[in-house]
């Protein structure tokens, strides 16, 4: 497929000369949009953080019909005695040269023209049979058309590529990215052709014992370009990125700052809400940076009663941008949760992202809208996107329907904590979240992490990564969902990391993987930590459709009077302040390999994979409708 790359109006990424000024003063709330990503992995100078609401740019769509390679042995990648090809002197030789024989005397071993085709944004897992279970290398390819102008810069965006993913532009590398969930980019100023330009890919999904997530995991690894690839044309000077949100502690005010970068950064910004009659003008410095600070008037709150947006428009050095953004604030104070100063309940649910009816990850907006309506038929208020950043038109919706979101990082089980680059890929998946994130009105808590056993090299791991959090947005809660441990029938929540986060939020699965219906109820709650609390899982697997006693497994009944048994014993807790049961819908695990009640599905959902709503999803807004009353009077 061809895309014609139209004359674009007003997007933005920095260029290598602008990228040395801003690495020298990164401000404490921010990594730089533009600025070369300081990764693991992140070798190439090409490679930058992502800027601002890359979807609100002008741009063209690279998505479409990719051809595609398996090379479980890395053909295309390594030379014969495993040396890489891009490494090498004349930097040629693999499969992203896209070499067609020169005559019927020359000869190649790979072919794109002659290969099969992926729909991209899409996981290879759920488009061909064979690559269901195939965890490695696969090649892609794009053909597009191109007319770079002299003076405007060019930039090539991936969504997310799971998990490590090097990519070539008319047979040059880029750079090279790691992680599955977060979006990354490339300045290609300067490198595109006018005319045909093939943009190559080698993604490759194994897991590792140092990565993020690591080797154990209980949801499908998913391979591939899963989020959509965008080019966009910039103009000289352009607005990389900004914040606008209320104040910490001060919800009269609108805080924040914008970011120049190119070729001038010294310039005039006008910031303005034009619904709301707010505007004002500020000035960067000369690296760009500016910070507002404007009273925020008579703002209507964000809720989820009343999700507000209001347009924003920054304006500035010949560029515009324009922006959904609802304003609220989000705190705690005791055992209460506040949002806009009130008591709130938080009543959600967890979700993964998949589709339980068509196979693979979420394809779109349809898609996603269909799980966060699930969600508001069951009353809830608020949804917990597991385990890794979920696509940023997700929140987008979460912020038009008004769900407010825990946002999370895969930081997941056991990993390698005394590893330096697991921790630096950590911290990057976390900071690529909250840099995309920030000025989503949905997202009131970053989770850092869940299920992360108890010792000293993980505590010393989690509280960092916690405390970056922190650094990087102050507006947020912070949280991570713990494990709990028992002694005799005290079920305890001692984890010292809770010092370091605002909610005592953990999973606990009584009834499930232990104790029974039948004796769950003799459990209690210890909780050490005297802060809201809010349970993020808890759950029972059940066949949609199967149906049997109260004390059968996998039953519908089995995991309703789970469900009721959870909330006799909520009732003892006087600070619990929000649950997120595990899971929305029943989603793919190669780990649930029960032929007959799992068959590879994790069935803890509410709703099967053919949308068939359990018993318990009913049971569930039963017992929302009755928070509701108490908390909205």
């Amino acid at each position: 497929m061809r895309h014609l790359l139209r004359r674009l109006a007003c997007p933005a990424v920095f260029t290598l000369a602008a990228l040395a000024a801003h690495a020298q003063t990164p401000p404490a709330d921010v990594q730089l949009a533009g600025t070369p990503a300081a990764h693991a992995g992140a070798s190439a100078s090409m490679l930058a953080a992502p800027i601002q609401n890359i979807q609100g740019r002008s741009h063209v769509s690279l998505n479409g019909r990719w051809s595609y390679i398996i090379d479980p042995y890395e053909t295309g990648y390594y030379d014969y005695r495993r040396a890489p090809f891009d490494a090498s002197a004349s930097g040629k030789g693999g499969f992203y040269d896209d070499r067609k024989p020169k005559d019927k005397t020359d000869w190649t071993e790979y072919s794109f023209d002659l290969a099969p085709t992926l729909k991209i944004p899409g996981d290879w897992n759920s488009q061909a049979e064979r690559l269901q279970l195939y965890e490695g290398t696969v090649w892609m390819r794009q053909v597009f058309d191109a007319d770079p102008k002299q003076g405007k810069h060019y930039l090539l965006y991936f969504g997310a590529v799971n998990y490590e993913a090097h990519v070539y532009l008319n047979g040059k590398k880029l750079g090279m990215h790691r992680g599955g969930f977060t979006p990354f980019q490339f300045d290609v100023t300067g490198l595109l052709a006018k005319g045909r330009n093939v943009v190559v890919v080698k993604a490759d999904n194994t897991r590792h014992q140092e990565a993020i997530p690591t080797l154990n995991t209980d949801w499908w690894n998913y391979g591939g370009i899963t989020r959509d690839v965008l080019l966009a044309e910039l103009p000289a000077t352009y607005i990389a990125d900004y914040k606008v949100q209320l104040a910490k502690g001060d919800p009269g005010r609108i805080a924040g700052y914008v970011q120049l970068a190119g070729a001038a950064t010294s310039q005039q910004v006008t910031v303005s809400i034009p619904e709301a009659g707010l505007r004002t003008t500020v000035t960067t410095d000369a690296a760009g940076r500016a910070a507002i600070d404007l009273p925020a008037g008579k703002l209507q709150y964000w809720t989820p009663q009343q999700p507000k947006l209001y347009t924003v428009e920054l304006a500035g050095g010949g560029d515009t941008v324009r922006d959904r953004i609802g304003f609220r604030t989000i705190a705690t104070r005791g055992h209460e949760i506040l949002l806009n100063g009130k008591p709130v309940f938080l009543r959600g649910v967890s979700l993964h992202d998949e589709n339980p009816l068509i196979p693979g990850r979420l394809r779109g907006a349809g898609d996603m809208r269909m799980l966060l309506q699930w969600a508001k038929e069951l009353n809830c208020n608020y949804v917990r996107l597991a385990h890794y950043p979920h696509s940023e038109e997700m929140l987008r919706l979460a912020d038009e329907m008004g769900l407010m979101v825990w946002a999370e990082v895969p930081v997941y089980w056991t990993i390698s904590w005394d590893n330096p680059d697991t921790y630096a890929n950590a911290n990057a998946q976390l900071t690529d979240l909250v840099v995309r994130d920030k000025n989503r009105a949905s997202v009131v808590i970053w989770s850092v992490g869940n299920e992360t056993p108890i010792g000293a090299p993980r505590n010393a791991f989690m509280g960092k990564l916690a405390r970056a959090a922190r650094g990087l947005d102050d507006t947020r809660l912070v949280a991570a969902a713990l494990e709990i441990h028992r002694s005799g029938a005290d079920i305890t929540v001692d984890d010292p990391l809770g010092q370091e986060l605002d909610l005592v939020s953990f999973n606990e699965y009584a009834g499930w993987y232990w104790s029974s219906n039948a004796d769950m109820l003799n459990y209690r709650f210890d909780i050490k930590v005297d802060k809201p609390v809010v349970i993020t899982e808890f759950g029972a697997d059940a066949l949609a459709g199967y149906h049997a006693d109260a004390d059968t497994r996998f039953s519908e009944e089995y995991q309703d009077a789970l469900y009721r048994n959870q909330f006799r014993m909520f009732a003892a807790i006087p600070s619990l302040r929000g649950i997120t049961p595990w899971v929305l819908a029943d989603f793919r695990s190669p780990r649930r390999q029960h032929p007959y009640f799992q068959d590879f599905w994790n069935r803890k959902g509410l709703v099967s994979e053919t949308g068939k709503k359990k018993m318990a999803f009913w049971t569930l807004k039963e017992y929302y409708d009755s928070i509701q009353k108490k908390y909205e009077k």
